[in-house]
């Protein structure tokens, strides 16, 4: 399986109804995620002027560790501050200082088109930041096997969405391999005209896996967490056998 058959879009906002329940039940995620959006949060440049926007926000928990984030998604659920489609933005050109996305990099059927609207909102310098999953041989299995998206490393990616497109046929979509492919495996550089990639950080994370993200059984307690984060340090080294997610920095030219 190469790619996520078409699904109703609907189906995001199914997923996300989902998450808030594991996230409620699941402590040592929650930390764990924590953790992921200071790593995010370490990346915003307060000097660069323009509101922090976070896309597909799903819960909306980035504010618990970057309160004055705009938190976004294709719903309009009531913790969220405003609805916003990647492809068709409401915010005007060059007025967006960051666009963080979370895991939502993977699901853009269309990543040149998607990128090119990201490019027209940010002010000159403003950063988009991606965190996503990582396609290292660890992760390529565990996704593959545990999680219901396809990995996609070897399906076309179609850069840019076909004459006629409206954001409004955005459907559900998911390649988890995406970043990977074009940022971190360089298939995609050359198509970052207007951007500069300022940082690729594939981070292994054990500790993830062993949680079971928002899906999948949680395996053992603090203990072994304590454990997992040690395994971390010690492959680190390796990335491209062991992470597990994947950190992207871009930021629009200033000229």
């Amino acid at each position: 399986m190469n790619t996520a058959p078409a699904l109703p879009l609907g189906q995001h906002n199914i997923e996300i109804q989902r998450n808030r329940e594991a996230w409620s039940r699941k402590p040592m995620l929650r930390e764990i995620y924590y953790d992921f959006y200071r790593q995010i949060a370490r990346r915003i440049d307060p000097q660069t002027p323009g509101p922090v926007v976070e896309l597909g926000s799903g819960m909306g928990r980035i504010k618990d560790i970057i309160p004055h984030c705009i938190t976004t998604d294709l719903f309009p659920n009531p913790w969220l501050d405003r609805q916003e489609n990647c492809y068709q933005l409401s915010f005007a050109d060059g007025s967006v200082s960051h666009l963080l996305l979370f895991d939502v990099w993977h699901h853009l059927r269309y990543p040149g088109t998607a990128l090119r609207e990201f490019h027209r909102v940010l002010v000159p310098g403003g950063r988009l930041i991606l965190f996503e999953p990582a396609a290292s041989w660890l992760g390529r299995f565990v996704y593959h096997f545990f999680h219901h998206e396809p990995v996609a490393v070897r399906a076309p990616i179609t850069w840019e969405a076909p004459d006629g497109f409206s954001a409004s046929d955005a459907d559900y979509y998911a390649a988890q391999g995406s970043a990977t492919r074009l940022f971190w495996w360089s298939e995609g550089h050359d198509r970052l005209s207007g951007w500069h990639l300022c940082e690729v950080r594939p981070i292994s994370s054990f500790d993830y896996l062993a949680s079971g993200g928002f899906s999948g059984p949680h395996l053992g307690g603090r203990f072994l967490h304590g454990l997992m984060r040690g395994l971390d340090f010690l492959t680190a080294p390796f990335p491209r056998v062991f992470a597990a997610r994947l950190l992207v920095v871009l930021e629009k030219d200033k000229s």
